[in-house]
């Protein structure tokens, strides 16, 4: 049992850690103008964000997105430390992968063979997921009532 829950807890690790190294450097990548201007299609065709180019620009609506994945991806990195803070970054990371997985459904085309956008989008159910897992978990870490040394029965 205890292998058992080495591979999971390893599993875990992977999954969260995986998730905040993909964050960090797609994060990054969102500064450059060459990617501002990959997720144009992406970004104009969304009721959610379209409006973030009419006030800041694709330069700037890149950025801001970048600063949401920078900034999700070291909060949840902090999971050994702050837990909590980590399951808030987790949940709020998902409601990023929602909103571009509605990508899939307000991008023309997104499916045709010659778009890269289709696969490129599905990934995120796999990152929603993860962000989800990795929220639950390190919110109940971080509800666990802690164990001290003079709670424990000497027999």
């Amino acid at each position: 049992m205890q292998r058992i829950d080495t591979i999971g807890k390893t599993g875990l690790g992977v999954l969260r850690y995986g998730m905040v190294a993909l964050l960090l450097a797609w994060g990054a990548a969102k500064f450059t103008p060459m990617e501002a201007n990959a997720i144009k299609p992406l970004v104009e065709h969304s009721p959610f964000l379209s409006w973030t180019y009419a006030l800041l620009g694709v330069q700037g609506a890149s950025n801001l997105l970048g600063v949401f994945e920078v900034a999700f991806g070291i909060l949840i990195a902090t999971r050994h430390w702050f837990p909590r803070v980590s399951g808030i970054a987790s949940l709020a990371a998902s409601g990023m992968f929602v909103t571009t997985l509605s990508f899939l459904v307000t991008t023309p085309g997104v499916f045709a063979p010659s778009s890269p956008w289709g696969g490129f989008l599905m990934k995120d159910i796999m990152f929603l997921g993860a962000a989800l897992l990795t929220g639950s978990e390190a919110l109940s870490a971080a509800t666990a009532i802690p164990r001290r040394t003079h709670d424990i029965a000497v027999a």
